[in-house]
């Protein structure tokens, strides 16, 4: 036999039970979700973070290619820079020097007529003329300036220009049979050809 009120107070606490896990279910639920959420921002900031990294590394590599350019052209410029310095110094006088050749020339040319003519060595003017020639040289020599004479020698198309070609029964075809001007060599470097004669086969 059941007591009035007993019965109530079962559904009541019954009713109590199911509402407090209805409760309980509710406040669970949204725990889920905000764990899931976290979990996703978590993930998309370390997406995030890798994608920076990826380009910062990407970065580095750029600057870091631009910098080894830019030292291998700084190189290049030295190596420029110095061989521009150094062939200056070696051929600063060339354009000196093709002024001063014709002053050779006359001078060698006045020391022939001298011999040829049969004057006296002691003669003040040959003796003048003599010294000038020998200290000019000397002055050419000092500057590694190199005096082209190839008379008898074999004809060299890189140092000699052919004037005429003649024949030589006594001499080599292709031989320089005369030398009409002489050439010059500035440090190894051709500034004139040498003005020749050449001998060809006899027919």
């Amino acid at each position: 036999m059941s007591i009035p009120g007993e019965e109530t107070g079962k559904e009541e606490s019954s009713v109590d039970e199911t509402g407090t896990q209805d409760k309980e279910a509710l406040e669970v639920e949204p725990d889920l979700d905000a764990e899931n959420d976290t979990e996703d921002e978590a993930l998309a900031e370390e997406a995030s973070a890798e994608e920076q990294l990826e380009a910062a590394l990407l970065e580095v590599t750029t600057f870091r290619d631009v910098a080894l350019r830019a030292e291998a052209e700084m190189q290049n410029v030295r190596r420029r820079t110095e061989r521009d310095i150094e062939n200056a110094h070696k051929f600063g006088i060339e354009r000196f020097l093709q002024k001063l050749l014709p002053v050779v020339d006359s001078i060698e040319k006045a020391v022939e007529s001298t011999e040829q003519d049969g004057r006296d060595e002691k003669d003040p003017v040959v003796e003048g003329i003599r010294l000038c020639h020998k200290l000019l040289l000397d002055v050419l020599d000092k500057e590694h300036i190199e005096q082209l004479d190839p008379l008898g020698e074999p004809f060299d198309p890189n140092a000699h220009e052919a004037m005429s070609v003649v024949e030589n029964p006594d001499m080599e075809p292709n031989s320089v049979f005369a030398v009409v001007q002489k050439g010059y060599k500035l440090n190894e470097r051709l500034v004139r050809p040498a003005m020749v004669m050449v001998t060809k086969a006899t027919a």
